[in-house]
């Protein structure tokens, strides 16, 4: 009979393999993980295997390693990590383009139906035309107040509907209408928040920044900098 590993032996493991991870890459985008399964998470180990390794885990365990990790090999660095593990997040460490890698995970967004009491993280608009519903289900877009008429016997929407704004809580009334529509309006995956380079912290928007844009905006902190100059003088 195998003995399961206890917490302390699963601690000194997940330890050992994050240091491991710290000392093999230099790059690390930090991802918020919310609502995504592990199926998905599998899917996006292998989209990205080869040159890139996803490590999830308890925010606590990953500062506790990061910070024995700085304090072992005298790396104050790494210690940068530690404000941007804040919320439910996963490291994916890569050797690979920063920008391609981040394109590749966000590929892997799964559609998720309206669930009551969700956030909402966009706005949810139903859109006109018929609903293939039968005129007794018209009580529910009457209750949220959604223009219809019956069209060949089945309920028609008129005018699209804004029916949740962001950031608003998912209602049952809401989540039933959608869910008899057929509308997952919301779809999750893995989402690139920071961005680790070398003991850099930078936005992801840096990636999508071309040569020309950087050019731009070189010429014009000179620009600032003459103008500065010439005031004083």
């Amino acid at each position: 009979m195998v003995n399961k590993p206890s917490k302390a032996d699963k601690k000194i493991a997940y330890d050992a393999k994050l240091c491991q991870l710290l000392d093999d890459y230099s790059q690390i985008l930090i991802a918020a993980a919310d609502n995504v399964g592990s199926t998905q998470l599998q899917n996006i180990r292998r989209g990205l295997r080869g040159d890139s390794v996803v490590l999830m885990g308890k925010n606590t365990m990953m500062k506790r390693s990061v910070r024995i990790h700085s304090e072992k090999t005298g790396n104050k660095t790494f210690l940068n990590l530690l404000p941007l593990l804040q919320g439910n997040v996963g490291l994916i460490f890569t050797k690979g383009d920063l920008k391609e890698v981040s394109e590749e995970v966000a590929k892997y967004k799964v559609g998720a139906p309206a669930r009551v009491g969700l956030v909402a993280p966009i706005d949810v608009v139903v859109p006109p035309g018929n609903t293939g519903l039968d005129p007794s289900q018209t009580s529910f877009f009457q209750v949220l107040n959604i223009p219809t008429k019956i069209n060949k016997g089945t309920v028609e929407i008129i005018t699209p509907v804004e029916l949740i704004k962001k950031g608003e809580k998912v209602g049952s009334s809401e989540a039933a209408l959608l869910a008899k529509l057929g509308i997952r309006p919301f779809s999750y995956g893995l989402v690139v928040l920071s961005v680790y380079d070398n003991g850099s912290v930078f936005s992801p928007g840096v990636l999508d920044l071309t040569e020309d844009d950087l050019i731009g905006k070189f010429a014009t902190g000179v620009t600032m900098v003459a103008s500065l100059s010439l005031a004083v003088a």
